[in-house]
Order: structure tokens, then C-alpha cells, then sequence
């Protein structure tokens, strides 16, 4: 059974974001995703500066069985990436929820907007159950 974590929101494609109460969010790969990929091998993320929309592609994992596009949950402006994923693509297999976070964004509209389309933790249970 694959973790998921309360307090936070997630994607129909499998990306979890985590308000930082500052304007910003972090985002990463699920539980379920990051096992579904099985070893990840290498991530390629955006430069920081990027202006993203919501579902837009921001890079790719790729892993020992495919390659997998990211997506960005959420509209605005890459503030941060996880340069530690250069060297230890494996953080986002071990802590997915944690050391294996990939960007961090600011949002560029209310958390509430930026948030209307992603599920609760509840609602992506049942959308990884169906």
C-alpha cells in the first residue's frame, strides 16, 4: 500500500504539493508513482526562473524500466530546485515525501486558486484505488 500524506495535495498525475505558507509550494513524485517507476536513475529538472502553468511539463525521471514526464501542479515560477537529485536521483525512491522533493514554485495565484484542481489526500486514495 502506498503512503499518503495528509495535509497535503495531489495531481491526477501522481504529484503532491506541500503549501509553505509563504506563497511557495513544494513538489514532488508520490509513493506511488516513485514505486510504479521502480529505480529512478536520473532526474532532469527546470532551471530556476521558469515560468510554469499548471499541468505543464517541467522535466522527466527516468528510471531502470521508463521515462517519465513531470508536471507542474501548479502555475507560477521556479524559485528553487533539488540540485541533490543530480548526484542521488535514489532520494526520490527512498523519501519521496522528503529529501526527494523536486522544485520549489511561487505560486503566481491564491493558494485556494492554485489548489482548486488537486485532490486531498482522501480523494487521492481513491483515484490511485481506481
Amino acid at each position: 500500500m502506498s503512503e499518503i500524506k495528509q495535509g497535503l495535495w495531489y495531481s491526477e498525475e501522481h504529484e503532491w504539493v506541500q503549501d509553505m505558507g509563504d506563497g511557495t509550494v513544494l513538489v514532488g513524485i508520490t509513493d506511488f508513482a516513485q514505486d510504479r517507476l521502480g529505480d529512478i536513475v536520473f532526474v532532469e529538472l527546470p532551471e530556476t526562473g521558469t515560468e510554469v502553468g499548471a499541468e505543464d511539463g517541467i522535466g522527466t525521471i527516468e528510471s531502470v524500466k521508463t521515462v517519465s514526464d513531470l508536471f507542474s501542479p501548479v502555475s507560477g515560477t521556479i524559485v528553487e530546485v533539488n540540485e541533490e537529485l543530480t548526484n542521488a536521483p535514489e532520494r526520490v525512491n527512498e523519501a519521496p515525501f522528503g529529501s526527494g522533493w523536486m522544485v520549489k514554485i511561487k505560486l503566481s495565484a491564491s493558494p485556494d486558486e492554485a489548489f482548486a484542481k488537486l485532490m486531498n489526500a482522501e480523494a487521492y486514495g481513491k483515484h490511485i484505488d481506481e
